[in-house]
């Protein structure tokens, strides 16, 4: 699979392949500078602006940001379902890279490495995301899901952050 999801409010896109059996790598440009998106990906009060796609609010956002470290994130969509999603830093380098683990609370063994990537070029800040899957079938049970048109609209709400910072 190779996609590019058209981002709806901004003109911009999000631009997804699966380089490996394994893998899905998103990557988006924001107009901001790297600290900035780095802060937004990083801090608890931020990422309540605009963490999970639309319809979908950040209600617990706990991170304790050191290797070793433990992340946990709730987010509630509009009609009441929640969904969790905890994990460990397993490399911080800020402002540009960050790499962590990441489960499900209710799916307990599909679980991902995410490695973020940000670089900087005049005020403007490219991020990759390559998350690395514990198997093909959960890569696959993913995007099925819709993951990628969540992450599409919840990478706009971050850019909406980041134009208004």
């Amino acid at each position: 699979m190779n996609a590019t999801a058209a981002s709806s409010t901004q003109n911009a896109a999000l631009e997804i392949t699966t380089p490996s059996d394994r893998e899905l790598v998103m990557k988006r440009v924001f107009d901001a500078p790297r600290r900035l998106v780095f802060d937004a990906l990083t801090k608890p009060e931020l990422l309540r602006r605009w963490y999970g796609p639309r319809g979908w609010t950040l209600i617990a956002c706990e991170i304790d940001l050191r290797v070793g470290g433990r992340w946990h994130f709730v987010t509630r969509r509009d009609d009441g379902r929640e969904m969790g999603q905890h994990g460990v830093y397993r490399e911080i380098a800020a402002p540009e890279r960050l790499a962590n683990t990441e489960e499900w609370d209710d799916w307990p063994g599909a679980d991902l490495l995410a490695t973020t990537v940000l670089t900087e070029e005049g005020g403007r800040t490219t991020l990759v995301n390559t998350l690395l899957f514990s198997s093909q079938e959960v890569r696959d049970i993913l995007i099925k899901s819709g993951m990628t048109r969540g992450a599409g609209e919840t990478y706009d709400r971050l850019a909406e952050l980041l134009a208004a910072s």
